[in-house]
């Protein structure tokens, strides 16, 4: 093993760029505007180095200026974020035209012979490389991007071609095991949200506590308990109207009790069919329904600082304490829109129809705390709260929230079509087992979920384990009869030079004096102290402006490496001598 790098002896570590082309010039392409072009947006670069799809077509008028171009076998690497620690990393598979277009957040990697495109793809797939180019992030939040300087500054380990092979084929085969259990993870995920959707309906369609309602037929029906409701809610207005009055030395008008206000009523000629004992309300007849407070500059904290819940402190798992901002609530405004052990709130407002509405019940997790404009609260007036919650979560999964919110941009739910939402309601008794049912199979649902994202977790850990490993030569075997590394690190350099002498140096007119061919095998015995691979090769007669100089040159030179007729000694980190082996 190399001390330096703690890798074996026959690897290199070396900067990336030095294997590769960072971000190459785009090809001068030949073809008309309506050529269409395999086209990857970032979203089809799956995370976690997890695939491509390059199904996606654009004319050439569209893609020629403002995006990335890229070759067959070039590495995507996502450079902004979360795109980036997300692991968008992807190797281009073969494309049906010369070159493919795509975001302009890809940095485009084209590894030069020699070094196999999986072999960087998945190194910068390692969580620790993709940490590290975070903490070298730049620019501002929201738009922090990888810059190009990281990339050219990183050092990357380089094994032999052949073992490189090896060890890219033997991450694919583990992670093909990875890739089945976790797949089989996700369908057991799937089908427990479905359990949970088919747990809620059945509570709220009645089929859940049908045994109980068979065994307890002489329960009150939910139709007198909604009078009962609606009778209290009547009574207790009518209570603090005529306060009112009195407080204001005034005697009621003859009038005043037609000013109540009937909460909205469903029309159950339009509803499914309910058991017996149940009947239709809506939200409306629930409780008092209220929208949170607006938040403005005028509202910041300063002499009456008080703490509040919005729609991002609202969790499918209860109310998120974690991060709670303050604003100003005066007491009369504490006094309105302050929080009660058993209110229900609901998000009012998100990015996405799908989070609107998610509910949750208030259990007193702050001593004083109120509620921004972006939730809604519900709180329940003979009713229990953990009942109405089960009602809630179900029309929160079935998308019901979702199928009335509106907005562009975002949406809303409002506290209007909120409180007309037509809810079923079962009989007091009933409500209580219902609860307590839900309870128990939703607390069964969330130990097997627990027991599933630790074994993903696990499978995400054993995933960078492997790669760990691999980079670290212990995944698979080394072979001594394998190039090392240092000649091939040799090899791209003296075809980097020869790249660069032929781009640089235009060719003599006339002919030229061919110098005498020799075996490199001779020209070695010639140096029995060694010689550098520059001296060989132009003493064998070699000059580079053939297109097979140095490949015959290194296939000459392998021969007799492996024959042991010669041995290559890398005496420093930029030094290489090629020498006869001692007998």
């Amino acid at each position: 093993m190399s001390e330096k790098y703690n890798l074996p002896e026959s690897w290199e570590t070396v900067l990336l760029i030095d294997v590769l082309e960072l971000n190459p010039a785009k090809l001068v392409i030949s073809t008309d505007d309506e050529s269409h072009f395999v086209f990857v947006p970032m979203s089809a670069v799956s995370a976690e180095f997890g695939g491509i799809d390059v199904s996606g077509k654009r004319p050439y008028r569209e893609v020629k200026k403002g995006y990335t171009q890229f070759q067959a076998a070039d590495v995507l690497f996502a450079k902004i974020t979360p795109c980036m620690e997300n692991g968008k990393i992807a190797v281009v598979p073969e494309l049906d035209s010369q070159v493919g277009y795509g975001s302009t957040e890809f940095h485009v990697l084209r590894s030069l012979m020699h070094v196999d495109p999986k072999w960087i793809a998945y190194y910068l797939s390692q969580s620790s490389v993709r940490r590290d180019a975070k903490r070298n992030m730049t620019g501002s939040a929201g738009q922090l991007r990888v810059p190009k300087r990281w990339l050219e500054k990183l050092r990357i380990p380089i094994a032999p071609l052949k073992e490189q092979k090896r060890i890219v084929e033997k991450i694919e085969e583990l992670f093909s095991e990875l890739d089945a259990g976790v797949a089989a993870l996700e369908r057991a995920k799937t089908k427990l949200k479905r359990y949970r959707a088919s747990v809620l309906k059945a509570a709220v369609h009645g089929s859940l506590t049908a045994d109980w309602r068979s065994k307890h037929p002489e329960v009150e029906p939910a139709s007198q308990l909604l009078e009962r409701i609606l009778a209290e809610r009547r009574r207790k207005w009518e209570e603090e109207q005529l306060a009112k009055f009195e407080t204001a030395g005034k005697k009621p008008p003859k009038d005043w009790r037609e000013r109540y206000k009937e909460p909205f009523t469903p029309d159950p000629s339009e509803l499914p069919e309910l058991p017996k004992s149940w009947c239709w309300a809506s939200v409306d007849q629930m409780g008092e329904v209220q929208l949170g407070r607006q938040r403005s500059p005028q509202k910041r904290s300063k002499d009456y600082p008080t703490k509040y819940i919005r729609a991002a402190n609202i969790t499918e798992e209860g109310i998120d304490t974690s991060n709670i901002l303050e604003m100003e609530f005066t007491p009369s405004e504490v006094d309105r829109f302050r929080m009660k052990k058993g209110d229900l709130v609901v998000s009012e407002a998100s990015g996405s129809s799908n989070q609107v509405g998610k509910p949750a019940i208030w259990n007193n997790e702050l001593p004083v705390c109120c509620f921004q404009n972006t939730v809604i609260r519900l709180r329940p007036e003979g009713v229990r709260s953990d009942y109405l919650l089960v009602i809630l979560k179900h029309c929160y999964s079935n998308k019901v929230f979702a199928k009335i919110a509106g907005g562009v941009g975002i949406n809303h739910l409002g506290a209007t079509k909120f409180s007309r939402i037509p809810i079923p309601l079962a009989p007091a008794s009933e409500q209580v087992e219902i609860a307590n049912e839900v309870e128990r199979q939703l607390s069964i649902l969330k130990k097997s979920e627990e027991m599933i994202e630790a074994n993903l977790v696990r499978a995400s850990r054993n995933r960078q384990s492997i790669l760990q490993r691999a980079f670290e030569g212990k995944l698979a075997p080394q072979d001594p009869n394998d190039e090392p590394a240092n000649i091939l690190l040799e090899r791209i350099r003296s075809e980097q030079a020869r790249t660069h002498a032929t781009i640089s140096k235009p060719r003599r007119k006339g002919t030229r004096k061919m110098k005498e061919r020799l075996p490199i095998s001779g020209v070695i015995e010639k140096h029995p102290k060694g010689a550098t691979p520059e001296v060989v090769f132009a003493e064998a007669g070699l000059n580079g402006e053939e297109l097979n100089d140095v490949d015959q040159f290194y296939s000459e030179l392998d021969q007799l490496v492996s024959k042991r007729s010669v041995e290559v000694i890398r005496p420093d980190s930029k030094s290489v001598i090629i020498k006869p082996r001692t007998k």
